[in-house]
């Protein structure tokens, strides 16, 4: 049977694909299997990838909305716009969890001129300037115009930081997260330049997809309790982070939540917590 993805591009289904992202959300596998029968029963020459995703989603909505927060992953980072800021945010979490100190926003001074900087990140001997590349649509990828134009602003700050720092006691890294897809000649001219590309599943291991997955840092926009407007104000408030409110419950009373609607949203954040350290302790 053909599915047509994302890009338009046809592909035929593989139950085994839907099984793995479903077992990577933490669904059960007496679900898992109730759900792949729905689909396969549901099937139809052309459905789309997204029609299979809902389906999908619906189900694990209603049995467990944890499985079904961290299901929705890929989708969640998306929601994180409409501008780049909050991913800005959410790679510099990422970072600081790793050990990193980090800083979101910063203007650089360079050898020839100054530089908006998305993340400078330093940890030991590594000194990180990541620019962070946000798309909301799934279908567009980064070119080899934007690792071209981000390593000459890299090579322009590093020659400034050598000027400071010229005893070289420190690595000086140019990076690029991005959330959905890199070129293979983005690919190419990246690893010929040195510079290190993050995408949504590259590289094989250590990609974003790996890192949110490894740390639990699933951002606040995959709850599914929260309205969209619920969200976009907890974003406005420089808060990317479900652990954000399992910390800072009252949060949620400072955008004016009603008592009843906070203990099913808790509910799922604490699951979703849970679910994150269990996973860390294993």
């Amino acid at each position: 049977m053909s599915i047509v993805k994302m890009d338009g591009k046809k592909d035929q289904f593989d139950a085994t694909k839907l099984r793995r992202s479903l077992k990577r959300s933490g669904a059960k596998d007496e679900v898992i299997s109730q759900i792949i029968s729905r689909v396969e029963n549901s099937l139809y020459e052309g459905i789309t990838t997204r029609e299979i995703y809902r389906m999908a989603f619906s189900f694990l909505r209603k049995t467990s909305r944890p499985t079904a927060a961290r299901y929705k992953l890929k989708k969640a980072i998306m929601e994180l716009g409409p501008t780049g800021f909050p991913f800005e945010k959410y790679v510099g979490e990422l970072l600081s969890h790793q050990g990193f100190k980090t800083s979101v926003g910063v203007i650089v001074e360079g050898a020839c001129v100054n530089h908006e900087v998305d993340v400078i990140a330093d940890k030991d001997d590594q000194h990180l300037m990541i620019e962070c590349k946000f798309h909301s649509e799934q279908t567009r990828n980064c070119d080899v115009k934007v690792p071209l134009y981000i390593h000459s602003r890299f090579l322009d700050l590093k020659k400034q930081w050598l000027k400071h720092n010229g005893n070289g006691s420190k690595n000086y890294e140019g990076w690029i997260f991005t959330n959905t897809r890199f070129t293979d000649d983005a690919l190419k001219y990246g690893q010929c330049a040195e510079l290190n590309l993050v995408s949504w599943d590259f590289p094989e291991k250590g990609s974003l997809k790996d890192r949110i997955d490894e740390f639990g840092l699933y951002p606040i926009t995959s709850l599914t309790s929260l309205t969209k407007r619920d969200k976009q104000l907890l974003l406005s408030k420089d808060r990317v982070l479900c652990i954000d409110l399992c910390h800072h419950p009252e949060l949620l009373d400072s955008i004016g939540i009603s008592e009843v609607r906070q203990k099913n949203i808790l509910k799922e954040v604490h699951d979703l917590c849970r679910f994150t350290k269990t996973r860390a302790a294993q």
